[in-house]
């Protein structure tokens, strides 16, 4: 697990692995702030007037339901109206009031922190997700739970206190806020200041504190494996290079394919091992990120197509469409003649 970002957060990688990934909570202090998004990119966000629900949410620990017209506002558009865009108004209000302020998968729409999730998830091997809190002093957005993956917690401004507890007793454990009867052992109790990172290791129950002001912090979820992603992987291993129809029609085409199917299975069970599987599901799992950064040629030559941007195919127009005038419309004009033509003329 030899990674530049992980080393920028954690310092000595092969300690880390070695101890805490995966074993126990631990507190770290980068040279440099580790998070690409804080209060000044989150007003650009809101400025920018596109931010919307499912991507922004507002919370309570206390499992009161904060509606989203309390923090949205509606707009209408070409004589329709849409709902769900941020109002910072309503937010602040709400803020105040002891609400946390939710932005899921930050990593969609916000190309700093897309690229972060991007080069985390290449060095990992997992598939990596960004969410950003706010949270005012004494805040809490959600109680004591446990999240299905392992999180880096970016502090991005202000100061918030975090409790870790153990991890599941039990191998089929749950996900969400503890049960009543549930006391896990706290095995960590720290307050973030600005520029500190945080591991809490997948399961371990956990909840954090505003402790003054507004609190900020970016949380990177490392997603692993799963029971149905292990089962998905090794239907693929033991079907792969099997050529059967889609549809078998009759009764006796659909008895060859059982059996051929039964055949090619026990075939290829024999050969996949527990870490073939296991590789196999991670692989699928991490689906990496598109990259939004494009690689220094001169160290990392990349030969695959990068995406167009809009600025490029307006200054290549003309000579991709002939004038811009005719283009992909005039094509399919003269296609549809010729077949026309070809279908009057066969009568």
């Amino acid at each position: 697990m030899d990674s530049p970002t992980l080393a920028g957060w954690v310092g000595d990688v092969e300690s880390f692995t070695g101890r805490q990934w995966q074993r126990e909570p631990a507190v770290f202090t980068p040279e440099t702030l580790a998070s690409p998004f804080g209060l000044d990119e989150l007003d650009a966000a809101f400025d920018g007037g596109l931010l919307r629900t499912p991507y922004l949410e507002m919370v309570r620990s206390d499992k009161v339901v904060v509606p989203p017209d309390a923090y949205t506002t509606s707009r209408v558009v070409n004589g329709t109206t849409y709902d769900g865009f941020a109002d910072r108004a309503k937010a602040l209000a709400l803020l105040r009031s002891g609400a946390t302020l939710l932005l899921r998968r930050v990593d969609q729409w916000h190309r700093p922190t897309g690229d972060l999730v991007a080069r985390l998830s290449e060095e990992l091997g997992r598939r990596v997700e960004a969410f950003f809190f706010v949270t005012p002093a004494g805040g809490q957005g959600l109680a004591v739970h446990r999240d299905d993956a392992d999180v880096f917690v970016l502090q991005a401004a202000g100061r918030k206190t975090w409790y870790v507890h153990g991890a599941p007793a039990v191998a089929d454990w749950a996900l969400g806020e503890l049960p009543d009867d549930e006391h896990s052992p706290l095995l960590l109790r720290s307050v973030l200041e600005t520029g500190s990172v945080l591991y809490v290791p997948r399961g371990f129950a956990h909840r954090a504190v505003g402790a003054a002001g507004l609190s900020a912090h970016l949380s990177l979820t490392i997603r692993d494996v799963s029971l149905q992603d292990l089962r998905t992987a090794l239907e693929q291993q033991l079907t792969e290079g099997l050529d059967l129809p889609a549809r078998p029609l009759g009764e006796a085409a659909i008895a060859d394919a059982c059996a051929t199917l039964l055949g090619h299975v026990r075939a290829r069970l024999g050969t996949i091992g527990p870490e073939d599987l296991r590789a196999a599901a991670r692989a699928a799992q991490a689906r990496q990120p598109v990259a939004t950064t494009q690689p220094d040629a001169s160290q990392h030559p990349d030969t695959s197509p990068q995406p167009e941007t809009f600025a490029e195919t307006a200054r290549n127009w003309d000579g991709a469409t002939g004038a811009g005038r005719a283009g992909p419309a005039v094509s399919v004009s003269r296609t549809w003649r010729r077949l026309r033509d070809a279908a009057r003329s066969a009568r």
